[in-house]
């Protein structure tokens, strides 16, 4: 298994440190990490900034200079949105946008893309979000394989997020280059059983992205009863990888047992314990390297 950081950590969405794309592929590699994922927007590689192939030959030279391989670039997709302006042609040019994204990867020698599906809108779209969701991810993985570029779906929006229903969507998309990138992190807040999760996955993945969190409950104070109710569900706030309610062991094992050897990739995609400052998100990083590398050896 490879590790690989996420330049979303130090993307600045969440208040905390920002680095422009040269200067976190420098601190990847500097925290040991010999390969990144990164973000294709702003303020990292968005398509509108990196048009031309000297700008992507510089980052191209930096991971070089580096040693650090672009394995990945994660695309932002909501393939449900604009129920209110249907007169917009949002899934095509999302699948445009992925396309451009396939683009870069091929400049920068990155083998994956990263997508998503969509956010549920409402109960009776419920089919109709599927369908739109399978046919844009069937175009975008069709787009990608222009440039010799595998399309991998994290299970994170709303429509596939379960196990079942995520193994369902892969099949019904059915593109040759369209792989699972299962994380753990919103199956554990389901419920589900990491270790059978991941052994089913494994054979069909080609990455992984770990994140790490502690829960914390929640209470409303109810004055005309001079006691609390209980607010569901939980907060949850990011820790290091293995300091949080997450059975990361179990995952890794059930990866193991079905054969996967891809990236595995940390990110801090919320408000991390501690603070945003570049100390903190230095440390929860190595800490959680530490992790991955004990766990997938």
């Amino acid at each position: 298994m490879i590790p690989m950081l996420f330049s979303v950590s130090y993307a600045g969405y969440w208040g905390q440190h920002r680095l422009g794309v040269v200067e976190f592929i420098r601190k990847a590699a500097q925290l040991g990490y010999p390969s990144v994922e990164i973000g294709a927007k702003r303020p990292h590689l968005s398509p509108l900034d990196y048009r031309s192939e000297e700008s992507l030959a510089m980052i191209r030279e930096a991971a070089q200079a580096a040693k650090i391989d672009i394995a990945t670039i994660a695309a932002y997709t909501d393939f449900t949105v604009g129920h209110k302006s249907p007169e917009v042609p949002l899934v095509e040019m999302q699948v445009a946008y992925v396309r451009e994204a396939a683009r870069m990867a091929q400049a920068l020698g990155a083998k994956i893309v990263r997508v998503f599906s969509g956010y549920y809108t409402e109960p009776q779209a419920y089919q109709a979000d599927w369908n739109k969701c399978v046919g844009a991810l069937r175009e975008c993985a069709d787009a990608a394989a222009e440039f010799g570029v595998t399309v991998g779906l994290q299970n994170h929006h709303d429509v596939g997020v379960a196990v079942d229903a995520y193994l369902e969507l892969l099949d019904e998309i059915d593109r040759p280059n369209l792989k699972a990138m299962f994380d753990p992190w919103s199956i554990a807040l389901h419920g589900a059983n990491l270790y059978e999760s991941a052994k089913r996955l494994a054979p069909r993945m080609v990455q992984t992205t770990l994140a790490d969190y502690v829960r914390l409950e929640r209470y409303s104070y109810q004055q005309h009863l001079v006691n609390y109710q209980k607010l569901e569900p939980a907060a949850v706030r990011a820790v290091p990888l293995g300091e949080g309610f997450i059975d990361l062991p179990a995952f890794f094992a059930g990866l193991k047992e079905g054969g996967f050897h891809g990236y595995v990739a940390y990110e801090m995609c919320s408000p991390l314990r501690g603070g945003g400052g570049e100390a903190n998100l230095d440390a929860a990083a190595k800490k959680s390297l530490e992790a991955i590398r004990r766990l997938g050896c």
